[in-house]
């Protein structure tokens, strides 16, 4: 069961990869849109921009962070350039380097002065002016095959480097640089799809889901009403858990993951079509 949880979350993130991969650049650009039009004292209108933002946030309110763990471009580059950077370490007898959590634990903060400092950038007017600069601009052009990267030499590098360090880290971009993952982080998120364990039958001593968590979070109990804002919902905590005790919030549902995973991902493909992501 296990793999079979691994196999279904590899071949969702391949497929969302591949079709539909502007969600993430989309909702990025309804962030600018709205601060740039705020800025320039302009109506704020329901654009294509504006609505991808919308969808995403109502979405993770109601399912959590399910598209940053299954569905972004960005994280699920994050996850094979991991996966690939371990397998080697493998293949070499030695062991991958991780950066240690306490130094993640500070970075994390860097997100949202990203966040602060591209609000502000539209606000004022000038964001124009960084073009070249944007790792994700520069990702889009990759992914589209297209390769004129003449002028975007910066965003490049940043890309270069952001790369490196997905590899020394799970989710380094989500934790550390993504403006969207700021927003999503401070979203409030309804308990129903959160991930919860049953504290009273863990093993004493046992620390699996949460050293296995790549957003190095502890997950709330059964009777906890709040919800993880950080939790990308990648499932490795349920595929940890030596008893099973990691289930979403509907109980009623324990040991039917695989089925919300499913639906989750059907709404949120209905969702992009129907807003021509």
């Amino acid at each position: 069961m296990k793999k079979v949880h691994r196999w279904i979350r590899a071949i969702i993130q391949l497929l969302y990869f591949l079709f539909i991969p502007s969600a993430y650049t989309a909702a990025f650009g309804g962030v600018k849109y709205i601060f740039t039009q705020l800025g320039s004292r302009a109506s704020l209108e329901l654009t294509s921009f504006a609505a991808a933002l919308i969808m995403l946030c109502a979405y993770t309110v109601v399912f959590g962070r399910f598209f940053c763990g299954f569905a972004c471009a960005f994280g699920s580059l994050g996850d094979a350039l991991r996966a690939l950077y371990v397998w080697i370490c493998k293949r070499l007898k030695k062991k991958p380097v991780k950066i240690r959590a306490a130094w993640m634990r500070k970075l994390s903060v860097v997100k949202y002065i990203v966040l602060a400092a591209i609000a502000v950038a539209c606000f004022a007017g000038v964001y124009t002016k960084t073009q070249g600069m944007s790792p994700w601009d520069v990702f889009s052009m990759l992914h589209a095959a297209n390769f004129r990267l003449g002028g975007y030499t910066a965003g490049l590098i940043l890309l270069i480097l952001i790369a490196a360090g997905m590899c020394l880290q799970e989710r380094f971009f989500c934790r550390v640089f993504c403006p969207m993952g700021a927003i999503f982080s401070i979203l409030p998120v309804l308990p129903l799809f959160s991930l919860r364990r049953d504290r009273d039958s863990c093993i004493k001593g046992c620390k699996a889901c949460g050293m296995n968590c790549p957003a190095d979070i502890e997950l709330p109990s059964d009777t906890a009403p709040e919800a993880a804002g950080d939790c990308f919902q990648c499932q490795a905590c349920i595929d940890t858990c030596p008893k099973g005790n990691i289930h979403t919030g509907i109980r009623k549902w324990k040991e039917n993951e695989i089925v919300l995973t499913l639906i989750r991902a059907g709404v949120l493909l209905v969702l992009c079509l129907w807003l021509g992501i």
